[in-house]
């Protein structure tokens, strides 16, 4: 072998390096000329000192355990790998990777400390505070490695140099149960002589306002700090600097914090007289490490227009829908004020308008929508960049009396969770680019630490809009670190009988509120099956096994607790029916509140006005009859529990949830299907739903597609289906031989549909099909990335990449086209945990050109669209060329 392993890794975050716990699992990727799975040999140092090299099982590149000792705190480790062939034709070194062990949290010796904000004005008004301290610093500093975290946001400085490029850190989690700390190293900040720590301190996720209607988060009444500061010298001496009670507190130029409500910054204040601060005042569990990558700035873009409406009023066009905030460089002369309200939509007159993000509750006034920014300038320059909120925007309104305004000075500040690029999509239609662009950036504008509905209105991690397009980020981004870590919170947050919060972090904390209102909405179908489906997709991803060991018991008490609710709850439709109930009831989970298939597109009064079902009679949408929902989704989650049961050896398991996933599917087919093949419900949905679960029997499935296609041509070849079903809609058409109609939907344009989020110029995906209605009025949020699910179809149909079924990690995929003639190519890459795979086709008069990239220790082939199979693809480069005739 000439070539080496590549892309080494740990399951760890970190900021400018990564940061592991004491046994971190090493992963890398086989040399891209290794013929078949091999083992490796792979060496390291700690601290300079190399330990003995260990060899791998064959084909063990994937979460390889750690091999050696438990790292203690703070060790430097740097390690490398080589394949080792059969015939001493070993493959060079890789190149080393390095990464260090965090502080454990055994070692940790510094107190919390917390400001006496004795004066509260209450959630989402209170300011920022700086907590600091001074020390000495000898000559001859070799590192220095500064560990913090909070109950609350923070940003570490030494000496005014801010540490790291992490944001809003130390991020959103169920902050009874997790807490994660954040590595920096400050070498070059710490000066000999008399140096000053500080830490700003605001409220961030841990007090703020939570939700759409702005409630207070519960996790605790005092914000926190705790930061350890280890500096070692060149000959050996070590010296630690930590948070306690010789720390002081201050108000902060910040006055005012709130992640959703916005930041205001008054430049002219000067720090004041410090207070002592208060020690040991809040409660925290163990101090952890993150698995998953910093939020950070991502990407900078300056305003594509500014106009001026109106004296001292301008309005900011950027151009993108997106998550983070801006950063303002022209202040104005000292006392010049400047409000910055951030939105999605412009009204008719060209202003900025946010009253389709308002919250209603029946009987209460609306609860406006507000992200406003405020600073003040000091006179002396600078830029105003506020860490301590953020948003979601296109465009900003921006007031200021009395002085001009720089459009130059504007730029937009992108921020989320810093994801690594793993698949790309091209074609040779500019629509189906577009709206593969704007799905993109809704998940990237949602991916602030957290996988959010939306990044404005309500800002929460829904179950239900993870698991829905969990599988279509696996094919854009590494999502591995980033779900496991919102696993924890989704584990942390499970109810005492097993249901699943509807989202999580839960600030609402719901599980110590079981006489709630909403405790009652809590355990729908299709949102708490996120604990099932969301770990079964990342194994199959990644093949990371260990995501599954650490999900399975609160997999178990949920599917557990679905099947005591079918087996003991009814719906009054079937009280109705029958007082006893029916033999196979016991399994037909309908007694409990489901979401159901969620914004669905609107029925039209006779004036025009769309229809809301929740609004317009939320009892009937309330009491009606979801079991054919909850029950796919049961049999769905108990047959997938059995799949993790076997992996993880639990024989037994997987022999009974298999068997009960049989009754469940019998139970569906019994009550929801009818002979010729018609599900009760008859709708777009069900007919989706249940082809694409399997719930329909092989000998009625071609009807049950027949009578999909039906409704579709009922409603003018538009699609009826919502939150739930609308990622499988396309792809469930394809197979059942209906590709026609799948590509008919997805280039139709008028509502309800893709394109018609294009042609009114969305740059993410809506939440309601028609988020911008023909009068040109905003409805719903603007940027929620469920329906962006479709562009999996791109990648797995129109490209024609997909892993072949019970395959994991990409050890085998296929290649099958779905050409359409309004589509002449396409092309596109995905970097599997093998290596690079890419594939390009295009037609050229009546023949089909299929190139692929075959990473090494993979199998492969290529189904073309008349059926013919080239099978085991070598790795390397395939290539060929089939005549298909009329492509369509």
């Amino acid at each position: 072998m000439r070539n080496a392993p590549y892309d080494l890794g740990i399951d760890s975050g970190g900021d400018a390096f990564p940061v592991s716990g004491p046994t971190p699992r090493l992963s890398w990727k086989p040399p891209s000329d290794a013929a078949r799975p091999v083992t490796y040999e792979v060496e390291c140092t700690i601290d300079g000192e190399a330990r003995p090299a260990v060899t791998t099982a064959e084909g063990g590149h994937r979460f390889a355990p750690w091999p050696w000792a438990a790292l203690d705190s703070g060790r430097q480790v740097a390690w490398r790998v080589r394949a080792l062939g059969t015939n001493g034709d070993d493959s060079p070194w890789s190149r080393w990777h390095a990464f260090e062990s965090g502080l454990l949290a055994a070692d940790w010796r510094a107190r919390w400390i917390s400001p006496p904000d004795s004066s509260d004005p209450g959630y989402g008004r209170r300011p920022a505070y700086v907590l600091s301290t001074r020390f000495e610093a000898g000559a001859g500093v070799r590192s220095a490695r500064l560990y913090a975290t909070a109950l609350g946001v923070y940003e570490a400085y030494v000496n005014g140099e801010r540490a790291g490029t992490a944001e809003l850190s130390p991020g959103s989690t169920s902050y009874d149960r997790t807490l994660y700390a954040q590595a920096a190293d400050v070498t070059a900040a710490v000066e000999t002589g008399e140096n000053r720590f500080a830490i700003v301190l605001s409220d961030g996720w841990y007090r703020g306002q939570v939700g759409a209607f702005r409630l207070p988060a519960g996790w605790g009444t005092v914000t926190g700090a705790r930061a350890e500061l280890h500096i070692t010298y060149e000959d050996g001496a070590r010296q630690v600097v930590r948070t306690d009670g010789t720390w002081t507190s201050e108000e902060s130029a910040i006055t005012r914090a709130d992640l959703m409500a916005g930041q205001t910054t008054d430049f002219r204040l000067r720090p004041g007289a410090g207070r002592p601060v208060l020690v040991d005042q809040v409660e925290a569990p163990a101090v952890d490490w993150s698995p998953a990558p910093p939020v950070r700035v991502v990407e900078s873009r300056p305003a594509q227009s500014v106009a001026q409406l109106s004296d001292g009023v301008w309005i900011a066009d950027f151009g993108q829908n997106a998550s983070g905030w801006i950063a303002l460089g022209d202040l104005g002369p000292a006392g010049t004020r400047t409000l910055i309200d951030h939105g999605e939509h412009l009204g008719p007159g060209g202003d900025l308008t946010t009253a389709h993000l308002d919250s209603v509750r029946p009987g209460q006034a609306p609860i406006p929508f507000v992200q406003r920014d405020e600073v003040v300038s000091g006179g002396d320059g600078g830029t105003f960049e506020p860490r301590h909120t953020v948003h979601g925007f296109r465009y900003a309104r921006l007031h200021r009396d009395g002085a001009p305004l720089d459009p130059a000075s504007l730029v937009m500040r992108v921020v989320h969770s810093d994801l690594r690029r793993t698949g790309t999509f091209a074609s040779g239609h500019d629509d189906l680019n577009r709206l593969h662009e704007i799905a993109e950036w809704s998940f990237r504008g949602n991916a602030v630490d957290v996988p959010t509905d939306c990044p404005t209105r309500e800002r929460l991690a829904w179950t239900g809009d993870y698991q829905v397009f969990a599988p279509t980020a696996t094919r854009l981004y590494d999502v591995l670190g980033f779900s496991r870590k919102w696993l924890r919170s989704v584990r942390d947050d499970q109810l005492p009988d097993g249901r699943i919060a509807n989202f999580s972090p839960d600030g609402r904390r719901i599980k110590h509120h079981l006489d709630d209102q909403f405790a009652m909405m809590t355990g729908s179908a299709g949102w708490g099956d996120a604990v099932v489906a969301v770990p079964w997709e990342l194994y199959e991803s990644y093949g990371d096994r260990e995501v599954l060991a650490e999900n399975w018991a609160a997999m178990v008490r949920w599917v557990e607790w679905t099947l005591t609710a079918a087996r003991t709850l009814r719906h009054q439709s079937r009280v109705e029916r029958s007082a006893e109930p029916l033999p196979h009831e016991q399994y037909v989970w309908d007694g409990t509140f489901h979401w159901g298939e969620w914004t669905e597109p609107k029925e039209k009064a006779a004036d025009g006005t769309p229809i809301d079902p929740v609004k317009d009679n939320p009892v009937a949408w309330f009491t009606a009859d979801k079991g054919e929902i909850g029950t796919a989704f049961l049999y769905r989650s108990t047959a997938t529990l059995a799949r993790v049961a076997r992996v993880l050896d639990r024989a037994e398991d997987a022999a009974r949830y298999t068997v009960l996933a049989e009754r469940i599917r019998d139970a569906w087919r019994t009550e929801f299907l009818s002979a010729d093949g018609r599900t009760t419900g008859d709708t777009q949905a069900a007919y989706v739903r249940a082809l694409s679960l399997g719930l329909v029997p092989g000998a009625l499935r071609e009807a049950a597609a027949a009578r999909l296609v039906e409704l579709i041509r009922a409603a003018g070849t538009h699609l009826g289906t919502g939150f739930l079903a609308t990622g499988d809609l396309l792809p469930v058409l394809a197979d059942a031989g209906h590709a026609d109609v799948a590509y008919e939907l997805l280039l139709q344009r008028t509502a309800p549909s893709w394109r018609y989020m294009l042609d009114r110029g969305a740059t993410t995906v809506w939440e309601d099909w028609e988020g911008v209605d023909d009068t040109g009025t905003a409805h719903e949020s603007l940027n929620h990335y469920s329906k962006g699910a479709v562009i999996r179809f791109l990648h797995t149909h129109t490209l024609g990449l997909r892993q072949t079924s019970g395959s994991i990690a990409w050890e085998s995929f296929e290649v099958a086209p779905v050409p359409h003639p309004c589509v002449p190519w396409a092309r596109g890459t995905h970097e599997s945990p093998q290596g690079t795979i890419a594939v390009e086709w295009r037609t050229v008069g009546d023949e089909l050109i299929v190139t692929v990239d075959v990473p090494p220790a993979t199998t492969a082939r290529v189904v073309f669209p008349d059926g013919t199979t080239v099978q085991h693809l070598p790795a390397g480069t395939f290539s060929a060329t089939r005549r298909v005739g009329k492509v369509g």
